[in-house]
């Protein structure tokens, strides 16, 4: 089960891919690390945003996608254009789940990494990506009742 952790800032989508295979998680190489907007009020450059991801997530696989949820209102307000790049990462024919802060920060510290995350290969900039990645990942894994899920 790979799943694509996404950080919405401003114009742009910071990625992380995290697949869980026999027991494991693994960090497979991906050629992008974050795809951005040029222009959110051109429809096409919605599209663009859309037909890059949809293509990444086909070549690596990814069969889910989480999203950091953004505040709609006050000091830590998303973006417009990320909520037009959120809408349109819903609108792929894959689950998508939109994760609170509080709930990654949770699964964060009932499931703490077994190594740092600088020995991960990710750049700095990645870490909330790969913190909502893994806090799905944690989520489907510890499911109460769902023992079939440690077979992925």
């Amino acid at each position: 089960m790979r799943i694509c952790g996404i950080e919405l800032k401003g114009g742009e989508a910071v990625l992380c891919i995290l697949g869980y295979n026999m027991g494991a998680f693994e960090l497979p190489d991906s050629r992008q690390r974050q795809i951005a907007v040029s222009n959110s009020e051109d429809t096409q450059s919605i599209r663009d945003f859309q037909f890059s991801i949809k293509k990444l997530f086909e070549d690596y696989k990814v069969e889910r996608v989480a999203i950091i949820k953004r505040e709609q209102k006050g000091k830590f307000a998303g973006s417009a254009t990320s909520f037009k790049l959120e809408a349109a990462l819903q609108l792929l024919d894959m689950p998508v789940e939109v994760f609170s802060p509080s709930v990654i920060k949770d699964q964060m510290k009932r499931n703490p990494l077994q190594t740092d995350f600088a020995s991960l290969g990710l750049k700095k900039f990645q870490q909330q990506a790969f913190n909502v990645a893994y806090a799905a990942h944690n989520l489907r894994l510890y499911k109460e009742g769902d023992a079939s899920l440690d077979q992925e």
